[in-house]
């Protein structure tokens, strides 16, 4: 049980734990994104400097939205962390091993899919007062079997980039 977690959190990593991750890469099962056709390009969409900015961008608006409605619940931001990172990180230990292993993906596949599912949380922790977006959004995608890895188009307009 995750001691000091809230209900959200863990009915997320729940739900996250509860599917097989990747088992759709590769197929083009979803509508309104567009593809890549292999690890290799979608190691380069994840890793690319776009991505890298949008994510981040993505993380410091939550915290932007939560400071505005309640300073307090922000001021508890790294308090929950320490709680949340631990078994966030496990989880996706544990979902990334063997695709990593089997298809020798780098670092930076773990170190993106950690970001994605960690903020993922905190956008659970804090829905209460502000609404789920980004990572919530990609959250579909690893549910569904893909790596959500990169955006095409100018945000929020254009498309996520699966595998």
């Amino acid at each position: 049980m995750l001691s000091g977690a809230s209900p959200r959190i863990i009915a997320t990593l729940d739900k996250l734990d509860s599917v097989e991750w990747f088992r759709r890469v590769g197929d083009k099962d979803q509508s309104n994104v567009d593809f890549v056709e292999s690890w290799t390009e979608a190691i380069q969409h994840c890793a690319s400097g776009d991505w890298e900015s949008l994510t981040m961008e993505a993380a410091n608006q939550l915290r932007e939205r939560i400071f505005e409605v309640n300073k307090e619940r922000l001021n508890k931001w790294n308090e929950i962390r320490d709680v949340v990172k631990p078994f966030s990180d496990a989880l996706v230990s544990d979902k990334i091993g063997s695709v990593t292993q089997s298809k020798k993906l780098p670092q930076v596949f773990a170190d993106c899919v950690r970001w994605d599912i960690f903020h993922l949380c905190m956008e659970a922790e804090y829905s209460d007062i502000v609404k789920p977006g980004f990572f919530a959004s990609l959250s579909y995608y690893y549910v569904s079997g893909h790596f959500p890895c990169g955006f095409s188009g100018d945000f929020p307009n254009g498309r996520f980039v699966i595998y």
